[in-house]
Formats: C-alpha cells, sequence, structure tokens
C-alpha cells in the first residue's frame, strides 16, 4: 500500500494556520494518510506571506486524529538540536505520536536563507551539524540525559522529559538529491528517505535496492516517500518501492482553491 499526503509549502493563502488546519481536517475526512509542510525562511518573488510550518503543524495536531504530520524537510544546521528535542517531543504528544521529522541539508539557491542570515553556507560543514543533531535527538528522545560534546554542538547531562510518544524516538526521513551516496547512507541509519528531484520509477527501483544493502537485517519498518504532480499515477513509483507518495505543488502558482481541489478529488490509488 502507498500512503497519500498533502505536501505544501505555507506561502500565500496558504501561510494562515487556521486555513490549513481546516485543510487537515478536511483531508482526513477524504482519506489522506497525511501532511507534510515546506520549512523555508522565504521563498523569490512573486511569494511574499510566509507561515511558520511548527506552529502551523500545531493548530495541524489539535485538528486531526489520523494523519501523519511533520516538516518536509526542516534544515537541521538552522536550527538548535536541544531547543528541537523539546519542540519535537512536545508535537509527538499533542498530535498523539503522529510526529514524522524531516530532515535535510538545505539549500542556498532558492532564496540565499543561509547566507543572507549569516548561517553557514557551506553543504558539508552543513551535513556534519546535521549528523551531530540527530545524533542529539535520538539521545532526547531516549529519555535518558545526553552527554554530547562534538565539534558544533555541546550537551553536558541534560534529560529531555517528556519523552515523545513513539518508541524508541519519532521516525526520521532524511532527504537528499537522488542517488546520492551520503543521503543514502544516513537515511538507511533512520527510517526513511525523501529523494528530491525525481524523473523515472527506475531511480527509485535502485535507491531502494541501494538502501536494503546498506540497512541488511534492520528490523525497523522504512519508507521512501516521492513528490509527484497530482494526478500522476502513483502505481509505478509503489512498484519500484515507494511507500508514500506526496503532493508536489509549484510554490509560484500555489493557492488554498488548488489544494482543496487536489484534496477533494481524494488520494490516488496506485
Amino acid at each position: 500500500m502507498v500512503h497519500s499526503a498533502l505536501w505544501f509549502p505555507v506561502f500565500g493563502e496558504l501561510a494562515d494556520p487556521a486555513a490549513v488546519a481546516r485543510l487537515a481536517a478536511e483531508a482526513e475526512e477524504y482519506g489522506w494518510h497525511g501532511l507534510f509542510l515546506w520549512d523555508q525562511l522565504g521563498w523569490p518573488d512573486p511569494v511574499r506571506l510566509v507561515a511558520d510550518p511548527w506552529i502551523t503543524l500545531a493548530a495541524v495536531a489539535t485538528a486531526t486524529q489520523r494523519l501523519r504530520i511533520g516538516p518536509m524537510v526542516t534544515p537541521l544546521a538552522r536550527r538548535r538540536p536541544v531547543k528541537l528535542a523539546r519542540e519535537t517531543a512536545t508535537l509527538d504528544r499533542l498530535s498523539g505520536g503522529r510526529l514524522t521529522l524531516g530532515v535535510g541539508l538545505g539549500s542556498d539557491r532558492y532564496a540565499r536563507e543561509f547566507s543572507r542570515t549569516g548561517e553557514e553556507p557551506d553543504d558539508r560543514v552543513r551535513a556534519a551539524m546535521l549528523d551531530e543533531s540527530l545524533e542529539i535527538l535520538a539521545g532526547a528522545w531516549s529519555g535518558e540525559p545526553v552527554h554530547h560534546r562534538g565539534r558544533h554542538y555541546t550537551v553536558d547531562g541534560i534529560r529531555f522529559l517528556p519523552r515523545p510518544v513513539q518508541r524508541p524516538g519519532i521516525p526520521v526521513w532524511a532527504a537528499g538529491y537522488g542517488e546520492n551516496a551520503r543521503p543514502l547512507r544516513r537515511a538507511a541509519c533512520h527510517d526513511g528517505y525523501f529523494p528530491i528531484e525525481l524523473a523515472h520509477p527506475d531511480q527509485v527501483a535502485g535507491m531502494a535496492a541501494t538502501l536494503a544493502g546498506l540497512r541488511g537485517e534492520a528490523s525497523r519498518p522504512f519508507d521512501i516517500a516521492v513528490a509527484l504532480a497530482p494526478g500522476t499515477d502513483p502505481a509505478p513509483w509503489a512498484a519500484a518501492g515507494a511507500t508514500w507518495w506526496m503532493t508536489d505543488f509549484e510554490p509560484a502558482t500555489l493557492s488554498l482553491d488548488l489544494v482543496r481541489g487536489v484534496l477533494r478529488d481524494g488520494p490516488p490509488t496506485p
């Protein structure tokens, strides 16, 4: 079975958390399985209005009962891992254990979010920060004291309670461009992979085989989520190994009516 999710940026008319919460409640009624939001500070013109995805997800959590929710994806190098540990545990508890944490490096090429805010612009450094943050989060979600002294972060014996609802922790999906080796290795250590800029189902089949080899005898469930334009037949992608189908909207033409129309068409059936 391929799960279906609405996935969009909280831009323009969708920069209203109450409107997104209403959409989420309606999506649940129409049989969708998830709702995921971009985590961006901004976007090139004509986008002007941008909401915070985390506050919006809290609104979604209170308006729904079954939808899996989460940021897809959040650039961890832009966030302090100890603060995110509290935020993710709280949101997971608020939603009754429905949070999935999508993570990635982020990119400076769309809206220059890193260079314009004094954040780390080097992809390799952000990758190291991402991996270090994930180590801290795993420790925090365990409920045991976290002792971490790394290149970028220090946590000296802090215990993060209450724990998330989900055990052993919140599922983590790592994003990456296609079949690049490092993102695949990172994803294999966690719970899912979100490949960016796919062109053909054969790419998914290749990634699924690589991930299966990297994961070996790992017993935890693993997901591969693909972003496809609304109306795309998900069957070939499901046959190649995808477990989630996510709506891919163009930010410049995004509107509340457009998302609502796709929502009311219902999730595709492969």
